[in-house]
């Protein structure tokens, strides 16, 4: 079949393609796609930062909380008064504190039971549990607060 031009008013016009039917519903459906695929590969990545935050911190944790009770355990209370965080150390003072660690049953040594990290409200925040040895032979359970602060984990709340 052999397309003839058209004659419109004693003119000929060439021959046009149709026009396209328009379809807003296919171009609001792609819109809408690309903003939900955009949404998830932002709430994907910020689940992956936060599991990366919470599971690389296990080890800093760990070493806060090692290094506050080596030092309650060596009896150098300013040096385990430093590892607390600005809250503790808004309620104790340096000499308080210190007074406060010498308090007989005194800790004699300590294990490093469990530890947890979690977020709260986009805040990185973990509890060390730890057993207290003291001195007569007695020990205990203890669950220890501690806190990211000036990029850095401290220990937050009562130890003892």
């Amino acid at each position: 079949m052999v397309c003839l031009p058209s004659v419109v008013m004693g003119r000929e016009q060439a021959w046009r393609r149709p026009a396209r039917r328009r379809r807003p519903a296919r171009a609001g459906a792609l819109v809408a796609g690309l903003a939900l695929g955009t949404c998830l590969v932002g709430a994907a990545g910020l689940a992956a930062w936060n599991a990366q935050a919470v599971l690389g911190a296990d080890g800093p944790v760990r070493d806060t909380a090692d290094g506050f009770f080596r030092d309650v355990a060596a009896g150098d209370t300013d040096r385990a008064y430093g590892r607390l965080c600005a809250e503790a150390r808004s309620r104790w003072s340096q000499a308080g504190f210190g007074s406060w660690v010498r308090t007989p049953p005194l800790v004699s040594g300590y294990e490093i039971v469990d530890v947890s990290v979690t977020t709260r409200a986009g805040r990185p925040r973990a509890t060390v549990v730890v057993r207290l040895n003291r001195d007569g032979g007695g020990s205990e359970e203890r669950e220890l607060p501690v806190v990211s602060e000036d990029g850095g984990w401290r220990v937050c709340g009562d130890p003892f």
